[in-house]
């Protein structure tokens, strides 16, 4: 059974808390080229592959949900599709490293037969291997479940965090189950995974998209958390939480950026100006970690914070 700290907070109590306490950072944008004009959004961070540092990106027309993951490398100051690497046609990538081996997803869109533009259903997918190069599918998840990340723990077992949706009369929220090995991630088992309460308002939402051993055997969730105003216009912030994998305690959520603290830039559309989807996280060791982010469906950022999971291991 999970426990956390304190009541759900809405969206707009953890804004203000966070506008009172964040210190003055102004992000940047990253620039992307050789994807035909199309946008490059909701990457991950960079992260190890045959000796460089790689990048994954959601790759879309503006007018377009067809979208495709592509990897990136950087060559003097942009990032450009790495040459003879896969193209996946997913959405929103993330990436892990499980006992030395790449684990890469995505999510899959199904769409109308009749409509190209309406989507009927989605699941995340999941690819192994020991390089880019070599991925290979190995698993699925559910029907209509996004945001599944899994880490590597002090124990050696492997977490698995999910992310149902509805469940009861609450949008969405965050599980969390256990496997032994990369073989037992399953649809039915991630089904299984136990509720994290007290997260999220049931017409708020939220997920996580990337988690981090700390030092004393925690776990640094980076997520996000959403909700859709009275106009239905959409505002997401990136948010971090502590959670410990014996005792199945979760700290309270905080939020740790917001759309006024990077550049302005295009949306994809008006109701998503207000969208940061956090994509990775990396740490610096000096007290700072860097924020890598999707920006109102159309740009990716970055962004150097204070480093949010400093907290959790002491």
């Amino acid at each position: 059974m999970h426990t956390s700290v304190g009541q759900a907070k809405s969206c707009a109590v953890l804004f203000e808390q966070f506008k009172k306490d964040r210190p003055e950072r102004k992000g940047e944008k990253l620039i992307f080229s050789g994807v035909s004009g199309r946008d490059v959004y909701n990457i991950t961070a960079p992260f190890p592959d045959d000796g460089e540092l790689v990048i994954a990106g959601r790759v879309e027309d503006r007018a377009s949900e067809r979208s495709q993951i592509m990897f990136f490398v950087q060559r003097e100051g942009r990032w450009v599709p790495r040459k003879g690497a896969p193209v996946f046609d997913l959405q929103d990538p993330f990436v892990s490293f499980i006992r030395g081996e790449l684990v890469f997803g995505g999510v899959e869109v199904y769409f109308d037969g009749d409509d190209p533009h309406y989507v009927t259903s989605w699941r995340t997918v999941f690819y192994r291997g020991y390089r880019i190069a070599d991925l290979e599918p190995f698993a699925k998840g559910p029907l209509t479940m996004k945001d599944i990340r899994l880490v590597e723990l002090a124990s050696g077992g492997i977490g698995v965090f999910t992310r149902p949706m509805p469940v009861g009369d609450a949008r969405a929220m965050i599980g969390y189950t256990e496997i032994a090995g990369l073989e037992e991630l399953t649809e039915e088992r991630m089904e299984q995974a136990d509720v994290l309460p007290d997260q999220f308002l049931k017409v708020e939402w939220g997920g996580g998209n990337e988690a981090h051993l700390l030092r004393n055997g925690m776990i640094g969730v980076l997520g996000h958390i959403a909700r859709m105003d009275d106009g239905n216009i959409r505002h997401y912030y990136p948010m971090a939480f502590g959670f410990d994998p014996v005792s199945r305690v979760a700290t309270p959520l905080k939020l740790i950026a917001s759309r006024d603290m990077l550049p302005d830039g295009p949306a994809k559309r008006l109701d998503l100006v207000d969208v940061l989807f956090s994509g990775g996280l990396v740490r610096h060791g000096d007290g700072t970690a860097t924020l890598y982010t999707g920006v109102s469906d159309a740009e990716a950022h970055r962004l150097v914070i204070d480093d949010p999971f400093l907290e959790y291991e002491h």
